[in-house]
């Protein structure tokens, strides 16, 4: 295709309104992210009903925002990309009321974004030569996938996350051991100074499915370590539990990573979404495919957090193949990756 494809894309499936222009799906124009961290750190994590109110106020300053440092108008964009699910549904029908009407008053076709494709998609952005095939592990707040891409908005779920997903397991330890919200990047910084074999944290696996994952347990098993010094009496070091943890976590994608690629015989592992900026992750995925030979990608930390650049490179393929929504698109918080709504 010769002709240019722009895409103003929307995003605010959890607490970041944001609005992005991107150019062909793989080139940023323009990523603008109105993040509510400070807002929901009061309440120790995310109040849906807050962060539908605050997207309210902001969404349209960040398009207009979004639109202006692109130094475009939105009568020069192609289509409107909105994520559609899954996320809070109070926060993802801010976005979608917006797209919609953004669409129908520019005349402009509409295309729904599935939040974890998006977050694939950050990946094209990083590494515009990136095509699939490819594995994919999916790792952020809501949700752990290990996915094989085939195509563009096409995915074989290899495994995923029986309980809690990775990132949801670091709010809760972080919160227990008084680290607060948010849990990823406070435990992050916290495990800089500890020992990762100070405690022996178990490594939870399926015999019947060996890429599923499980987070639920390993979170219980820091739970039950802290109530055993609590009851004897018994001090520990904030710093060796947060690294402690963060290493079993580590081992848990790495491995199921690598067992993937033996048993695909897939060549290259991309990263995607929020926990994805961890650097003891990223760095454990990249050791492990250097020493397989397999390659690895990793969009930078801003592409990793939710953003709508990457909702904007997967509009742009979803774009291309004809999809278009219409205009009683309604989010959809359940939406599994590979469904359409």
């Amino acid at each position: 295709m010769d002709k240019e494809i722009k895409i103003l894309a929307i995003e605010s499936s959890c607490d970041e309104t944001a609005a992005a222009v991107v150019k062909n799906g793989r080139e940023i124009c323009s990523n603008i992210i109105s993040s509510q961290i400070e807002l929901h750190t009061l309440y120790g994590g995310v109040v849906p009903e807050i962060a539908s109110r605050k997207h309210m106020e902001k969404i349209d300053q960040v398009v207009s925002a979004a639109l202006k440092e692109a130094g475009e108008t939105i009568q020069g964009m192609d289509a409107i990309a909105v994520t559609y699910g899954p996320g809070l549904v109070g926060a993802l029908l801010v976005g979608v009321a917006h797209a919609k009407a953004y669409a129908w008053a520019a005349g402009k076709p509409l295309v729904g974004v599935n939040h974890i494709e998006g977050h694939i998609a950050a990946n094209f952005l990083q590494y515009p030569e990136l095509t699939p095939p490819f594995l994919c592990l999916v790792v952020s707040g809501g949700h752990t996938h290990l996915v094989r891409v085939l195509d563009y908005g096409e995915t074989e779920i290899l495994g995923r996350s029986r309980d809690d997903a990775a990132g949801e397991a670091f709010d809760k330890v972080a919160r227990a051991i008084g680290l607060g919200y948010p849990g990823g990047p406070k435990i992050e910084r916290a495990a800089k100074d500890g020992d990762a074999k100070a405690i022996a944290f178990p490594r939870p696996g399926f015999s019947d499915a060996p890429f599923d994952f499980s987070f639920s347990g390993l979170k219980s098993a820091v739970l039950n370590y802290l109530n055993e010094c609590k009851m004897k009496g018994l001090s520990y070091s904030q710093a060796d539990v947060a690294a402690s943890f963060q290493a079993a976590v580590t081992d848990i994608l790495t491995e199921r990573a690598e067992l993937a690629l033996s048993e695909t015989g897939e060549k290259r592992l991309a990263l995607a979404g929020g926990v994805a900026s961890n650097s003891a992750i990223r760095s454990s995925l990249q050791a492990m495919c250097e020493a397989k030979g397999a390659d690895f990608y990793v969009p930078a930390p801003i592409l990793c957090t939710d953003n709508a650049a990457m909702i904007g490179a997967a509009g742009y393929y979803e774009y291309r193949k004809g999809n278009r929504a219409a205009l009683n698109l309604n989010a959809v918080p359940g939406l599994k990756i590979g469904e359409r709504g």
